[in-house]
């Protein structure tokens, strides 16, 4: 069958509807999840094709959503839970972190917690403070947890996949100002591996580790660069607990020079964690220091001006790679 070419919004929805479908312990639940068919309207159309009794709308109440659907998968049921944007996953930590994060352990492995917590991240938005963080790094340092960033079409339907079927409750973090990006999808079912990163682009210079929708602005780059003889491989994680390091050091091993671009906060971050990782393991193949690149340790700024300037942007990774090569 051939490929579609459809939207990350599209690709979600369709994973989200095709798991649904085949399975009638799979539910969907949180804010605006049916009638509204989501904020960004990525769970348009699923309350009209599985009913409410599959798909509920919730009150504004995240520590319940959370605790219903903990419950639920204890119970036998995989539910999809959406936190609207993963600034309000704080009103939801102690089931996330306390509970479904660890009765697994706790229960001697009597009990499963096949949860996948869906969720939005990212600034550029102009949605202020409370509204366009990127708080991957907080879940990563939770053991019992798997956290998943998607940043492309084809990623976002067959990870999505990967995590309804497990049994373990998994972060799954949606780039929100990528949602409209467009992609090639296979018609066919398919399944993107939890722990496997891959090679976006390949190139001698230097390795490029970047999350979510920092991969496109790297790719992007990597086009203007290439002018300047600066050839850069562009390594996406994909998933960051568990993190796929051998490909990550395979790749610095090679090219000799890394970057770590993350558009979460700098400071013990995502970009820190990798780069530690990096020398710990690879140190003796670096010519240079790891360098990072993530958002500025302040609150996200409603202004626009200021609100550009804590991205990781394009230009912030250019020059970032030149300070790098020079």
């Amino acid at each position: 069958m051939p490929d579609k070419f459809i939207t990350i919004r599209d690709a979600i929805n369709t994973a989200i509807g095709e798991e649904m479908a085949i399975d009638k312990r799979v539910i969907l639940i949180g804010e605006d999840v049916g009638v509204a068919g989501n904020i960004f309207k990525v769970t348009q159309g699923l309350l009209e094709k599985f009913g409410r009794d599959r798909v509920f709308d919730t009150p504004i109440a995240e520590a319940g959503i959370m605790g219903v659907a903990v419950g639920a998968a204890m119970t036998g049921m995989r539910p999809i839970i959406e936190i609207m944007f993963s600034d309000f996953l704080t009103l939801a930590s102690d089931q996330i972190v306390n509970q479904a994060a660890k009765l697994r352990y706790m229960t001697g492995g009597q009990a499963s917690i096949p949860l996948v917590i869906r969720t939005a991240i990212g600034s550029g938005r102009r949605a202020a403070a409370q509204h366009s963080q990127s708080l991957q790094a907080w879940f990563c340092h939770i053991p019992g947890l798997k956290v998943l960033l998607p940043s492309n079409p084809y990623d976002a339907k067959g990870l999505l996949k990967s995590a309804v079927r497990d049994d373990n409750p998994i972060m799954f973090m949606e780039p929100k100002m990528a949602y409209s990006q467009k992609g090639q999808v296979p018609e066919r079912e398919y399944f993107v591996p939890i722990g496997k990163g891959r090679v976006v682009r390949k190139g001698k210079d230097i390795s490029v580790i970047a999350t979510s929708i920092t991969v496109s602005r790297c790719q992007i780059v990597a086009n203007d660069l290439i002018k300047e003889n600066i050839d850069i491989e562009i390594i996406d994680p994909r998933s960051l607990k568990p993190l796929d390091m051998d490909l990550i050091c395979e790749s610095v091993k090679k090219t000799r020079r890394a970057i770590v671009i993350d558009e979460g906060y700098l400071s013990y971050g995502v970009t820190a964690e990798i780069a530690a990782r990096i020398n710990e393991e690879v140190f003796n193949s670096l010519m240079k220091p790891v360098k990072r690149l993530g958002g500025f340790d302040v609150p996200v700024p409603f202004a626009p001006t200021l609100e550009d300037l804590t991205i990781p942007n394009e230009q912030r990774i250019s020059n970032a790679i030149r300070d790098l090569m020079s």
